[in-house]
């Protein structure tokens, strides 16, 4: 495209291969979850279709990452050009208050773990659910065909079960003495007592028949009465009976009470480029944006990809938005978050002439002070696109790996922790409160040029995923990656303490960092799996996932027969 800066051959090889498709395309971090987002396209769905049957099916094959009791936020941009945010993010229940947990003394500077792990593992850490409401009404919405439909896969692969990844595999092997003190999730995970293996046949029945009930009665199942309605959900008084037997504090109450919110989109600039994506409590595209505004000062380019300037310089960003992330972004109803001063021209100015070139610094936030919430690593992405324009980038979690790490009994669902987010401490900007929204530095992002989308972005990571997508931009933009180049680009990432390097960063490139005052870490990779997609000017989607995870792009081309093509009769000769 005529657009991107052209650069030499990038300092690294791609372990993957991206693919192409002219009807649509769905990256999302297992492969199964992109051939059943891939089979609504086929079956002449769209884009929202497509994304959907996705995301139930992940709830099935990559269950430590999310689940229809989880959270999360999508970007989406209908055919007409439109674009909107739907907002499911997990909320405190109405029983939670800044005084419900005690802050462990013994835990490390800045954690946020209460006394006996409560607010982390088990029933207590469960906050009210949004991610089942938000897909059944994106789909409803926006989607063309039914909910019993597009939840077909994920029943498939519950019931008859999918062979375990490696990835999953190694995910249960960590969590396997919380995992172990539920009979539920053990039976399922930890067969015969010890972690499943790679390769292992993963069969979920119960959660095949909850899919099902989920499929005759959409979010009512779960969510019961809504809109002043009277009566709860089959799952939900489950649910509400498992809490109370466990001293939980989720009830009916607080399904029905539960709202999405249809948000407008975040709109940030760099180089004439626009990037969208959704605004507080989710915190990832406003320090993008503030990120990319300081940066439009200098040239990355010019610096070279992963050079000593270059790396240094993303350092001392990545330290300066995040300064200002403990500062201000939380949920907006209860503190204010001063966008449009991040913004701004003026602020990024101001910033960017206290930038050493020379050396690394402690940064101070330029905005109110607070504390900064400790997010899970462990989520999942989605981006999804077809011909016609419409685009998914969504981004869900039920926080840490397992979530709470038990299952709700008869029903294979495995609850969220995100009561974990939150600050046991009261008196503080992310302290709990009943109803307040989780903060997520979640970045699913879109970004176009001239109005036009010219790619899509996100990622899992936790703390790590809006400077992986910032890094994922400039490399588009500045860098002229190709996409799957950028996806895979080796990343940095600090927030102020250690400076984190992948492992193709040069020995000379560490060294250089060192001297100027940056304490280099070298990590196995930073954030999780990126899914990108790319659109061409002849309407062609190109898709990239990256190899930090069981990424999978899948591209649908083809189409139905030209009108007017008939077979004609044999003609039978002597």
């Amino acid at each position: 495209m005529s657009h991107w800066r052209q650069r030499a051959a990038a300092p690294f090889d791609t372990d993957k291969r991206p693919a192409t498709g002219s009807r649509g395309m769905v990256v999302t971090n297992h492969p199964l979850a992109s051939a059943a987002g891939a089979e609504m396209l086929a079956a002449g769905g769209n884009a929202v279709d497509a994304a959907v049957a996705a995301l139930f099916t992940l709830t099935v094959v990559e269950p430590m990452m999310v689940g229809i009791l989880g959270g999360g936020f999508a970007n989406l941009r209908l055919a007409d050009g439109r674009q909107t945010i739907l907002e499911g993010q997990g909320s405190c229940p109405l029983a939670v208050g800044p005084d419900t947990f005690t802050a462990d003394p013994g835990a490390a500077p800045g954690a946020l773990d209460a006394v006996g792990r409560r607010n982390s593992v088990g029933r207590e850490a469960v906050a009210t659910p949004g991610n089942l409401l938000a897909w059944c009404e994106m789909l409803s919405r926006h989607g063309s065909l039914a909910l019993a439909d597009v939840i077909e896969p994920a029943i498939r692969h519950a019931s008859r079960g999918f062979a375990a990844t490696a990835y999953l595999a190694d995910c249960v092997a960590d969590c396997a003495a919380d995992l172990a003190l539920d009979p539920e999730i053990a039976r399922i995970f930890l067969p015969g007592g010890a972690p499943l293996h790679s390769g292992a046949r993963v069969v979920n029945a119960a959660y095949a028949d909850t899919l099902r009930l989920i499929a005759r009665l959409g979010p009512a199942a779960l969510y019961g009465g809504m809109s002043g309605g009277t009566g709860g959900g089959t799952l939900g008084g489950v649910l509400e009976d498992d809490m109370r037997r466990h001293g939980g504090h989720l009830t009916q109450q607080d399904l029905q009470r539960y709202r999405t919110h249809d948000m407008a989109v975040l709109r940030a600039s760099y180089r004439g480029f626009e990037i969208t994506g959704p605004p507080p409590p989710c915190a990832g595209p406003l320090h993008i944006g503030q990120m990319l505004k300081i940066l439009e000062g200098f040239d990355p380019a010019a610096s070279g990809f992963g050079s000593a300037d270059s790396v240094h310089l993303l350092a001392e960003v990545l330290k300066i938005a995040f300064a200002d992330r403990a500062a201000c972004t939380a949920d907006p109803d209860f503190v204010p978050v001063p966008v449009e001063r991040l913004l701004s021209a003026d602020y990024a100015a101001q910033r960017r002439a206290q930038i050493d070139p020379a050396r690394a610094q402690d940064w101070q936030a330029g905005v109110a002070a607070g504390p900064l919430p400790i997010e899970s690593a462990n989520t999942t992405h989605l981006t999804v696109a077809d011909r016609d324009g419409r685009i998914v980038c969504a981004t869900q979690t039920i926080n840490s790996l397992f979530g709470a790490r038990y299952m709700v009994p008869g029903t294979g669902m495995i609850p969220n922790n995100y009561l974990y987010v939150f600050n046991p401490r009261p008196g503080l900007a992310n302290s709990l409160a009943p109803g307040k929204r989780v903060t997520s530095s979640m970045a699913p992002l879109i970004v176009l040029k001239d109005g036009k989308p010219c790619f899509a972005l996100g990622l899992p990571g936790g703390l790590r995923i809006f400077p992986s997508a910032l890094q994922a931009v400039i490399n588009l933009i500045d860098h002229g990656m190709s996409l799957q180049e950028a996806v895979e680009a080796p990343r940095v990432w600090t927030q102020g303490f250690g400076l984190e390097v992948e492992p193709q960063c040069p020995a000379a490139v560490a060294d250089a960092l060192s001297v100027r005052g940056h304490a280099v870490q070298r990590v196995p990779n930073v954030g999780g799996g990126m899914g990108a997609i790319r659109f061409h000017d002849n309407g062609d989607l190109e898709g990239a996932a990256c190899w930090r995870a069981d990424g999978t792009p899948i591209g649908v081309g083809g189409g139905p027969a030209r009108a007017g093509v008939r077979f004609l009769p044999e003609v039978r000769r002597a």
